[in-house]
């Protein structure tokens, strides 16, 4: 199978190189993000492989078919970047890869809400600068604090059962309560209780129209003041400028984000050199109380190979006339995220 691979990074080609051995597809990378304006570069290809920035919206999908693709591989579980209804329309299989490594981004919530907790970024920096006070420093213990985790799939879960080994007392949403965890003592409430207790939210739930902007104005009002928000799920789950406003409050006593809802034209670059023009992400950067990370919750040598594979997987059986295993439909994706 002839592969455009777009939003192509060095690891990218890597680890997608290393695992076609045993596939042996024609891979062509491309180093732009998939937009309306670099469509064409995908003219001919039968199947195009795209990541999270990627734009696979109406206008790109309706280029893509009179151009002979039939197979968008999305090297990554999150889907709100493709238009499915539109997909599924013009006959495209779509295919993800869901479950690649759960604990990768488990681990990265954690080294965030630990970070946030004990003010490591902060202490680092002083050490380096020679300066060893620990005024401005003090932490709090996870311990007896109350966590609330939103979407208890695959990730969620894991965090949950992290959290329970920190001694929390853990609360969860989610429309499908995970049995296991009740029996392990996580309490599922409905979402304002949620807000209402937790000392520390985390949110592992689908980008759809259900979930945008769940952190807003409103819900913000809910939490207890000093709360600790973490997302490393979709960046567009949060509304940036409300929480501005809640940690200049002081409602949030610490952010951390691996997601950003504009960061399609900031991640996964090198804009050390730039001025970076967007004015809510630097204000953002401005509180000592917030640790942003570049999309790499994902990020681990287990987690590239993995999505390697599954890819590539998905792409085989497609050539062979079969269905991927990451096979993703538009119904299915609404029960997903309803």
């Amino acid at each position: 199978m002839k592969v455009a691979v777009f939003s192509t990074k060095p690891y990218d080609k890597e680890f997608l190189e290393a695992a076609n051995r045993s596939f042996g597809h024609e891979l062509v990378f491309l180093e732009p993000r998939l937009t309306s304006q670099t469509v064409s570069l995908a003219n001919g290809f039968p199947t195009v492989c795209v990541f999270v920035n990627d734009e696979v919206n109406a206008r790109v999908l309706l280029h893509l078919q009179r151009h002979g693709t039939k197979h968008i591989a999305l090297r990554c579980a999150g889907y709100n970047n493709v238009d499915l209804q539109v997909a599924e329309e013009l006959g495209f299989i779509v295919s993800r890869v869901p479950a690649y490594s759960p604990q990768a981004v488990a681990e990265h919530t954690m080294a965030l809400i630990l970070a946030l907790a004990r003010k490591l970024h902060k202490s680092y920096n002083r050490v380096r600068e020679g300066n060893f006070a620990l005024d401005g420093l003090l932490g709090i213990d996870l311990a007896g604090k109350t966590a609330g985790v939103i979407g208890t799939g695959k990730i969620g879960r894991l965090v949950a059962k992290r959290l329970l080994a920190f001694e929390c007392s853990v609360c969860a949403f989610d429309l499908k309560p995970d049995e296991e965890l009740v029996s392990l003592g996580v309490q599922y409430v409905g979402y304002d209780e949620l807000f209402r207790k937790s000392d520390i939210i985390t949110l592992h739930c689908p980008l759809v129209p259900a979930t945008y902007h769940l952190i807003n104005e409103e819900t913000l009002a809910l939490m207890k003041r000093g709360v600790i928000l973490i997302n490393t799920s979709r960046g567009a789950l949060v509304d940036s400028q409300a929480v501005i406003r809640a940690l200049k409050s002081g409602k949030i006593g610490a952010l951390g984000l691996d997601v950003y809802e504009e960061e399609a034209d900031l991640f996964f670059e090198d804009l050390s050199n730039q001025v970076i023009q967007d004015d809510v992400f630097m204000r953002m950067l401005t509180f000592p109380n917030v640790i942003i990370t570049g999309h790499q919750a994902f990020f681990t040598y287990n987690a590239m190979q993995a999505i390697a594979r599954m890819t590539l997987e998905n792409i085989t059986a497609v050539e062979r006339g079969e269905q991927p295993p990451g096979l993703l439909r538009w119904q299915e994706a609404r029960a997903i995220g309803a």
